[in-house]
């Protein structure tokens, strides 16, 4: 497995502008960086359980179709390419509330994770493109199903406490930043493909 291309895409899916990001920098906006902990934490427990599902989807479809990898591989890399070209043209981030700032609870951190359509294909691709290809058995995958929601975990903590300069950063230099996630992305889709 190219872990490279791995950590570049958990990074890049986890520390992108989304719902869990955005609501963990309202949060500790208004309660400060310790009150934003509960839903952080629920943020966590949700993506826990979604990748989980996420892999026993994928795994089953390996395992009942052993042909559908490349189909996987391909479809992942197509999804990540799409991505990378949306981050491209994407205007810098504006905005930092989306009106998801009525709660912060552990409760809502994890029912937030099961509308939350990018941790779904984020689950989805990372198990389908870069673990189940590799690994089948139980324990190896789990521990990177807590891997993924420890980076979503860490992630939610960094824009809790860093809200204000990633939100003037996104402002000044956005294109950049864009730009350069957009790149990481491509590699990322390469990678994969390689991997037929």
């Amino acid at each position: 497995m190219n872990f490279m291309a791995f950590f570049s895409y958990v990074s890049l899916m986890a520390f992108t502008p989304g719902p869990n990001n955005i609501m963990a920098m309202t949060n500790a906006g208004k309660y400060g960086f310790r009150g934003a902990l509960p839903f952080n934490v629920g943020v966590f427990i949700g993506v826990s359980a979604i990748v989980a599902c996420c892999a026993v989807f994928s795994s089953l479809l390996y395992e009942f179709i052993p042909a559908i990898k490349p189909a996987m591989l391909c479809l992942g890399a197509a999804y990540i390419l799409w991505l990378a070209w949306t981050v491209w043209r994407d205007k810098p981030h504006e905005g930092t509330d989306g009106g998801l700032s009525r709660t912060n609870t552990v409760a809502s951190g994890v029912t937030l994770q099961l509308v939350n359509v990018k941790v779904i294909s984020y689950g989805l691709s990372v198990m389908a493109s870069f673990i189940l290809p590799h690994y089948r058995d139980p324990l190896p995958i789990a521990g990177f199903v807590l891997v993924t929601a420890a980076v979503c975990f860490v992630s939610n903590c960094c824009w809790a406490a860093f809200g204000a300069a990633f939100d003037r950063l996104f402002k000044q230099h956005g294109r950049l930043l864009n730009a350069a996630m957009a790149l990481l992305l491509v590699y990322c889709a390469v990678a994969m493909l390689g991997e037929i």
